[in-house]
């Protein structure tokens, strides 16, 4: 998919974060944007400040665990601009799952699945059959983690397994359309520890009453700042990527068609090496026992 400008993006969790950069550097491309999230101050302010830029940018307000809300903003995004080509399902949760998978109580694993697998599912449902019926060249791009598809962070269940099952649907999804011969693409985005800067330890805040906490947690929350010292006493120096060069990837990648949007990196490439040895030499994952990232 060469050519962007003039084409039609979607981008959920788009008023903050990656989700706001992958929007701003569509526009920069030309793109008309359509900016979704739950927060609605957050997203008016993003849009207008886009808009001051001169970019074309529509906001909607969007709750990804609902299909209704995703198939609204789907219909609201066609009836802007008459179509869509690039859809990023890059909507996500983090706070909270911290802690031993026997701590956890079934709400902590609801919130965490409706919003990073099912928030997926929802945009892959909602808007890969309008993509389709369009006939026009167009992408897919499923935010994921190296805490998950890469080298799951024992500590964080809920997190390491919807975003391991987030690269496994969407390998399903490239190799389904692949098959069907469809001029739709797909990618999976592992951003790398640089999410942590955007604001998805505070995630708390948007948390649904009906999925609240029915009992206090055993294991305190973990803030970024804990994160880091984890990291530091573990011997790994955290080194962020501005969100603007993950956004830069992202474009790059739809325009070459490819799958994996992975930032180079030694300590990735050595984590995947290692797992896939353990897989292929039938040894226990001892390398779990280790801080991952």
């Amino acid at each position: 998919m060469e050519r962007l400008e003039g084409r039609v993006a979607v981008v959920t969790g788009g008023a903050s974060g990656i989700g706001r950069a992958m929007g701003e550097r569509f526009a920069v491309e030309g793109m008309k944007v359509v900016l979704a999230d739950v927060q609605p101050d957050a997203l008016d302010a993003t849009v207008s400040e886009l808009r001051e830029r001169g970019h074309e940018v529509t906001g909607v307000v969007t709750d990804v665990r609902h299909y209704d809300s995703v198939a609204a903003l789907r219909d609201r995004a066609l009836e802007a601009y008459g179509a869509v080509h690039v859809v990023c399902n890059n909507a996500g949760i983090g706070a909270g799952a911290e802690g031993p998978v026997w701590e956890h109580e079934l709400n902590d694993w609801r919130w965490a699945l409706e919003v990073n697998l099912w928030g997926v599912i929802h945009g892959i449902n909602a808007f890969v059959p309008v993509m389709l019926q369009q006939g026009d060249e167009g992408h897919v791009v499923n935010t994921s983690s190296g805490n998950g598809g890469i080298a799951p962070l024992h500590t964080t269940p809920q997190y390491a397994a919807t975003k391991a099952a987030v690269v496994t649907l969407t390998e399903c999804l490239y190799g389904q359309l692949e098959a069907a011969g469809a001029p739709v693409g797909a990618s999976v985005l592992f951003p790398g520890p640089n999410m942590l800067r955007t604001g998805l330890f505070e995630s708390w805040r948007n948390r649904p009453a009906e999925l609240a906490k029915e009992r206090p947690r055993q294991t305190p929350y973990l803030s970024i700042d804990d994160y880091e010292k984890l990291m530091a006493d573990a011997g790994v120096e955290v080194q962020y990527t501005p969100v603007e060069e993950v956004a830069e990837r992202v474009v790059r990648a739809i325009k070459a068609g490819d799958f994996w949007i992975l930032p180079p990196s030694d300590r990735s490439d050595e984590a995947i090496r290692t797992r896939a040895e353990s897989m292929l030499k039938r040894e226990n994952p001892t390398y779990l026992r280790e801080v991952a990232g």
